[in-house]
């Protein structure tokens, strides 16, 4: 019974024949689940979200998925879990209700057999009965002399006396559109009026197919319609398509969206970003240990919608504030092009950022005692203490990008503590000393601590390499990694004398154990 009252619901609405006048601004998204988001996609979502939020507007998903052939199982949840990593707070969609809904295009096809029945009642659309093999003879047709394949238009000229034989057989048919050859330019909010005359290159498009599952074009022009989408901003692939969605409206009697099309994203030499470099999909990004803000500036930074900078350095803005500065007149329409660098740039910013509150520096340093825990889970000795943590990521803030660095093996030494030791080439007083030292310094940098060491060296006749090698194995048991005094630096203090103070106990106890055994 409810299905009936929603599919009743839903064609009283398609009967209107003006789009529904909202006071404010509604943008979509709305891609395909036939894969997982990537940049373009990211920074579509993006910048309609941020001209939505600039505007005080609306921001909707909607699933296209009328392509059953190509769907993937999970790209839908995996999709939007991306969109709300990203900080892209959705107002309707697939989970979020509203009163526009369903969301997802397979749970509206009455919506777009009523709009059909529409176009074929007012003499905008045809049934087709071509056969696969007929449309295939064409291409090979047009191929061979040189010319760029397109439908004949035949069945558009099928009369009442050739349909109903055809009809009365139950002939497996489509449904299609009928182009004009009056175009008006579109008035593009990005490229400005521009005009593409697509029934003199193309023939007449699928707007149903025999599966009775719409094509793009078809349910695209009616759920903008019915959801009462106010801008649509898509990339500048889609600009030719707008022209027959132009044509479509007009075909219904509806009102039009205002169209804008972005511009490709492009590598920063002005090559295509593709998906067989395996760094454009947001998960890898994700798993690389990008932070969302990070990724959000990145493409931000590209292709213009802000006020321009030039040399200026990188300023990491929320989004919020980017919302705040966003103009769509301000978008370029030439190729946007990624700078990577910049990206890492922003991680390092956000890194800063994130220290600088309470809050969001306990959820850093519980980030990374997981990824220390992850990296070395058959140690039981890890340093793992908040300050201590706190103080490594002080450091790392200005030379590292991407917190997964610091379990690199070269940093072992940070986190794992030297199970077994021996005091080789420095007794227990000579250690003693040499930490009452260390705890005097005001600054425990390394060309200062470097100094320290070499002075303590010559002042008890030591060999600086052999006191070099003690240390390293005393502070992290390792034979090799960066020079001594780097590593106390990256250690801090407390950590220094910590390690310290126990490799001087477990040598007591060593020493005493030999006197005993005397």
């Amino acid at each position: 019974m409810l299905k009936v009252q929603r599919a009743i619901l839903l064609r009283q609405c398609l009967r209107a024949t003006q789009r529904r006048h909202h006071s404010e601004v509604r943008v979509r998204f709305a891609p395909s689940p036939t894969g997982y988001l990537h940049l373009g996609g990211l920074r579509t979502a993006l910048y309609n979200y941020l001209y939505a939020r600039h505007l005080g507007g609306k921001f909707l998903l909607r699933i296209e998925d009328t392509d059953q052939t190509r769907l993937v199982p999970g790209a839908t949840e995996r999709l939007i879990e991306d969109l709300l990593w990203a900080g892209i707070e959705i107002d309707e969609g697939p989970g979020f209700p509203g009163q526009h809904g369903p969301y997802i295009q397979s749970q509206r096809t009455q919506l777009y057999s009523d709009a059909v029945a529409r176009l074929l009642a007012n003499g905008s659309a045809y049934r087709c009965f071509c056969t696969e093999r007929r449309l295939e003879l064409l291409r090979k047709e047009a191929l061979r002399t040189r010319q760029v394949p397109r439908y004949d238009n035949k069945c558009r000229h099928l009369t009442e006396a050739q349909l109903e034989p055809l009809l009365a057989k139950n002939t497996p048919h489509c449904i299609r559109f009928k182009l004009t050859s009056h175009e008006e330019p579109l008035d593009d909010l990005i490229y400005g009026s521009v005009q593409h005359n697509v029934s003199e290159t193309e023939g007449d498009p699928v707007i149903m197919k025999s599966d009775q599952f719409p094509t793009y074009h078809l349910a695209n022009v009616v759920d903008d319609h019915l959801m009462g989408i106010t801008h649509v901003l898509r990339g500048v692939e889609w600009q030719i398509s707008t022209t027959k969605h132009l044509l479509l409206y007009n075909a219904f009697g509806w009102q039009p969206p205002q169209f804008g099309h972005l511009p490709l994203l492009v590598n920063a030499d002005g090559t295509k970003l593709s998906k067989r470099q395996g760094d454009i999909g947001i998960q890898q990004f994700r798993e690389r240990g990008y932070f969302p803000t990070a990724l959000m500036n990145y493409i931000s930074s590209a292709g213009g919608g802000f006020e321009h900078r030039p040399n200026a350095k990188p300023q990491l803005l929320s989004l919020v504030e980017l919302a705040k500065q966003f103009r769509l007149d301000r978008v370029n329409a030439h190729p946007s092009r990624l700078n990577s660098l910049l990206l890492d740039d922003y991680n390092q910013l956000e890194i800063t950022r994130r220290l600088s509150t309470e809050q969001s520096r306990l959820e850093l340093v519980e980030h990374v005692q997981q990824l220390v825990k992850q990296a070395y889970p058959t140690h039981s000795h890890l340093d793992l203490a908040e300050t201590h943590i706190v103080d490594v990521l002080n450091w790392a803030a200005e030379r590292l990008t991407l917190l997964q660095d610091l379990t690199s093996s070269k940093l072992s030494f940070l986190w794992v503590k030297p199970s077994q030791f021996e005091l080789r080439d420095l007794s227990v007083d000579q250690l003693q000393q040499l930490m009452q030292q260390l705890k005097d310094l005001q600054q425990f940098e390394k060309e200062q601590l470097n100094d320290t060491l070499k002075s303590y060296a010559m002042s008890k006749e030591l060999k600086f390499p052999a006191l070099m090698k003690t240390l390293r194995g005393a502070l992290s048991g390792l034979k090799e990694g960066p020079g001594v005094a780097e590593m106390m630096e990256i250690l801090g203090k407390v950590v220094v004398l910590e390690r310290l103070e126990e490799c001087m106990k477990k040598e007591a106890q060593v020493e005493s154990t030999r006197e005993r055994q005397l």
